[in-house]
């Protein structure tokens, strides 16, 4: 398959081409068109010139097009779930979940409306909050959920009426292209447009004075110079960065039970979540019985091929990130104790088995640092009080977990955790109608929710004074 940039209502080549590699196999199965610094200035110019019209459009009128984008993606769903598997690595049920996930919130956004907000309406005053689209928004996105972080930023910056320029990250830009040769249908032009890069364009987008807002999902030491380059326009711009959440499994809980969902949380997409389960706090009376389960789902965890039926944990997307965890494991080899996992993988792609580490210091690397990938080390708790301590510790503020057989002290103690989301029994529970964000150096901004919208909206204060 042929695939193309969208730059301007035209399907269009790059002007090169990468190729793009299989995660499971380590080789190259497809070409993707890379953009240059002239097409994207062009993409741009195309944004900025649609924004007047688009901006102008009624909320139901934009609507009709962001559903007409949402049924197209469920039509295609099949073509996108396995090529979805194929550059990012995930099994195929997993990126099924993923193009569905997407198509809800493509029709959530499109079921949304900001309006006015009146403050005060009295004899003397009228004085309303509204709000307005603030331009052109960049939407750059990781490779570990290509599509569903995507359209969380697509979905909220049309439907306030600001034109969206995707850029994917270069590992993973093929069904970010697919996505646009279906926009390509649909919007007009300018509104929607695409852009693979080998990471060279990533300063021009965030730095452009025609930009007025950068969306940015991925790393904190990347956030940060998103950041910096925003300065120079003082352009808006949301950050959802790394974390490094923790789960403190209280003395209450049925191990057996707690146990799978610890694992899936810690393994879900070969760990590579922003919300997975990096770190375990576990009392002294349920460390050896917690470890003891988590060690046998270890072994019993398919590590494969994401397109091979039966497979649990698909491989790290990338060799970079693979050759990062790597470093994690020896490090944890010298200075703890690996109880499941740890040697390399079968295959020829980048597979690293569901890896248990327990003993490391707490100011150990696989503690400390972020990790995206299927390393998870378990840490011993003299009293929930210092497991808090050590679970606010870090420089990062994501999410957490607090698992309990008792919900109100399980709310309790998770209204101590420093992170923009805390669940109490459950992972990844992320409602389209509640934004999520992080503290700390996890991001900046709101996503989904009627809050995530607003970050693209400009607040404009209407202060009237009525006749006398």
């Amino acid at each position: 398959m042929s695939y193309k940039l969208l730059v301007d209502g035209e399907l269009i080549d790059g002007a090169k081409d990468v190729g793009v590699i299989n995660p499971a196999t380590a080789q190259e199965f497809e070409i993707a068109p890379r953009a240059d610094e002239a097409i994207a200035l062009r993409a741009i110019a195309a944004a900025k010139k649609a924004f007047p019209s688009w901006a102008a459009l009624t909320y139901e009128h934009r609507s009709g097009y962001v559903e007409a984008f949402a049924a197209a993606l469920e039509a295609r769903a099949s073509d996108f779930s396995r090529l979805l598997t194929l550059e990012q690595g995930k099994p195929l049920p997993q990126a099924e979940a993923e193009i569905r996930g997407s198509v809800a919130a493509l029709r959530f956004f499109a079921s949304q409306e900001i309006k006015p907000r009146v403050i005060r309406d009295n004899e003397h005053e009228y004085i309303v909050e509204q709000r307005y689209p603030q331009g052109v928004a960049a939407a750059i996105t990781p490779w570990n959920f290509p599509i569903s972080l995507l359209v969380y930023k697509v979905g909220a910056a049309l439907m306030t009426g600001n034109p969206v320029i995707a850029k994917p990250a270069p590992t993973t830009p093929l069904t970010t292209l697919l996505l646009g040769e279906l926009a390509a249908k649909i919007f007009p032009r300018g509104v929607f447009q695409t852009l693979a890069d080998t990471n060279d364009l990533g300063p021009l987008l965030t730095s452009h004075e025609d930009i007025a807002h950068v969306s940015f999902t991925g790393s904190t030491p990347t956030g940060k110079k998103v950041l910096e380059s925003t300065v120079s326009t003082l352009k808006r711009f949301t950050l959802e960065l790394g974390g490094n959440d923790a789960a403190i499994v209280l003395d209450d809980v049925d191990v057996d039970k707690v146990a799978p969902a610890i694992f899936r949380a810690a393994t879900l997409n070969a760990g590579q979540i922003c919300f997975a389960t990096k770190r375990v706090y576990a009392p002294k009376k349920l460390i050896e019985p917690l470890t003891e389960a988590l060690v046998a789902l270890a072994k019993e965890a398919k590590v494969g091929d994401g397109l091979e039926q039966g497979t649990t944990i698909g491989p790290i997307q990338n060799k970079m990130q693979y050759d990062k965890l790597q470093g994690f494991i020896e490090d944890s080899r010298r200075n703890g104790r690996i109880v499941a996992g740890g040697d390399r993988a079968d295959g020829n792609g980048y597979f690293i088995k569901p890896t248990i580490v327990r003993d490391l210091p707490n100011d150990a690397r696989l503690v400390k640092e972020e990790q995206f990938g299927p390393v998870l080390p378990i840490q011993v708790y003299d009293s929930v009080d210092s497991a808090i301590a050590e679970a606010n510790s870090v420089e990062f503020g994501l999410g957490g977990i607090i698992w309990t057989g008792d919900v109100e002290r399980g709310v309790s103690v998770a209204s101590k955790i420093e992170t923009g989301t805390i669940w109490v029994n459950q992972h990844m529970s992320l409602p389209y109608d509640v934004a999520f964000g992080g503290a700390k150096q996890s991001g900046h901004g709101l996503q989904n929710g009627i809050e995530g919208m607003e970050d693209f909206t400009q607040r404009r204060i209407v202060n009237a004074r009525k006749a006398a």
